[in-house]
């Protein structure tokens, strides 16, 4: 269970690599070692979706992927997201542990093998492959820091294992910098996945099962087969009203956001003549205040509630996003900071949000689902975005004409889902029969 106040400690040297505003809670030294492998994790699962992002245009030059059909190899690789659905099933029953460790060594396979891809066909493929085990080690990574810190620090967790995380896109932006250099181009940007691997025998000896599953592992049945779907009927029978506001929530915000988010490297390059080395320079200077949203989201979700942080951020999202596409010159970067800022701290809230509305018994399921939702909110935003595309004659104009959406997240969360800041977790999900109230 979480650490007790005499078991604290201060933040250890590897909590520098963000600027965090003021002083960081004092967490136990488990909790500490937790969070830091976690951090390493995401790092290196954010470096890999970055890179397809950063260097589309190049990839698709090389693999002679149509402008029209853009957008919907990128509905097909997000597709991989809804097979991470199975692997939080296996984790609440299996334990976290034990998935997350499969997912570092899949996504790094992944990643790796995409640097050795002959067609677009077979970069569609390996990328699918990587989002199932990107997306189930995220999901799991904020279960983990849910279920291990104290009330009083999750929203602080989980905003500082995004920001830790988003050092990922940094990363790549500067080697996307000298992507028109290193040999192969941006087949070496993924070969740099293989990392991971080095780092494999410190996940496994560092990385615990949570107090909190471990307790709850002594109440599972794993005979029949029927137990081990139980987290998914548990995710339709209780606690049902919480889990559709939330998806209902995110889907409209997703459905956007994907979109939006894709194309604002291709086109800065291609609309507004950047070149590979300006965007680098504009994710390392810009951008290292966009990953603050993490943080900000973190601490003012602790201490103001989640759901009107929540509010704020996707108002101000919604305007940094149709400004950015409809706007020019000096313009740009600012816009592309408050975008990138609200993106980031609306998404540490949802994580929050889908980890702490549901038990122990489901809670990696339903983190699982939400991100699910998301997912297909996203397909269907990039599956749209290409016929648009082609109506309207430009992706910011497709863009623009989606945003509208966006009005919908703000007024579900604010009316209809309980406020979880600073509350104990069985307190705003205890464990109950599943009868549907």
């Amino acid at each position: 269970m979480p650490s007790s106040p005499d078991e604290r400690v201060r933040r250890p040297w590897w909590t520098f690599a963000v600027p965090y505003p003021g002083k960081m809670p004092e967490l136990a030294r488990k909790q500490w070692s937790v969070m830091g492998l976690l951090a390493a994790a995401e790092l290196f699962d954010h470096y890999d979706m970055a890179i397809m992002g950063l260097a589309l245009s190049q990839i698709q030059a090389e693999l002679a992927i149509p402008e029209s059909q853009v957008a919907g190899v990128n509905a097909v690789i997000r597709l991989g997201m809804l097979l991470s659905f199975g692997l939080t099933i296996m984790a609440d029953r299996l334990g976290r542990r034990r998935i997350l460790l499969a997912t570092i060594v899949g996504f790094t396979l992944c990643t790796l093998g995409t640097a050795f891809v002959r067609d677009a066909s077979e970069f569609m493929l390996l990328q699918f492959l990587a989002r199932v085990f990107i997306g189930g080690e995220t999901m799991l990574a904020v279960v983990v820091i849910a279920e291990e810190l104290n009330a009083e620090d999750r929203g602080f967790g989980i905003g500082l294992l995004g920001a830790l995380g988003a050092l990922g896109h940094g990363v790549a932006a500067l080697a996307f910098g000298f992507v028109e250099i290193l040999p192969f181009g941006w087949r070496a940007l993924y070969a740099l996945g293989v990392i991971p691997l080095l780092f494999l025998a410190w996940f496994r000896r560092g990385l615990p099962e949570t107090q909190r599953f471990e307790s709850h592992s002594q109440t599972l049945q794993t005979q029949r087969f029927r137990d081990r779907l139980q987290p998914a009927f548990h995710l339709v029978r209780m606690y049902p009203k919480r889990m559709g506001v939330l998806c209902a929530a995110i889907l409209p915000f997703d459905f956007v956001v994907a979109s939006a988010f894709t194309f604002m490297p291709k086109t800065l390059q291609e609309v507004h003549g950047y070149s590979p080395g300006n965007v680098t320079v504009l994710f390392l200077t810009a951008g290292g205040l966009g990953i603050l949203g993490n943080i900000y989201a973190g601490i003012l979700g602790d201490r103001f509630g989640r759901k009107p942080v929540m509010c704020a951020g996707m108002v101000l999202n919604a305007v940094a996003i149709v400004g950015f596409y409809n706007a020019s010159g000096w313009m740009l970067p600012p816009l592309w900071v408050m975008a990138v800022f609200t993106i980031t701290g609306v998404g540490v809230l949802f994580k929050a949000l889908g980890s702490e509305l549901f038990p122990t018994s489901y809670r990696s399921t339903a983190s699982g689902m939400r991100a699910v939702v998301g997912t297909l909110g996203g397909v269907a935003g990039l599956a749209l975005e290409g016929p648009l595309y082609q109506l309207v004659g430009s992706h910011a104009l497709a863009i623009t004409c989606m945003a509208p959406v966006l009005v919908l997240p703000p007024i579900l969360i604010a009316t209809l889902l309980p406020e979880t800041a600073s509350r104990e977790l069985e307190d705003i999900s205890p464990e109950r029969a599943a009868d549907g109230r």
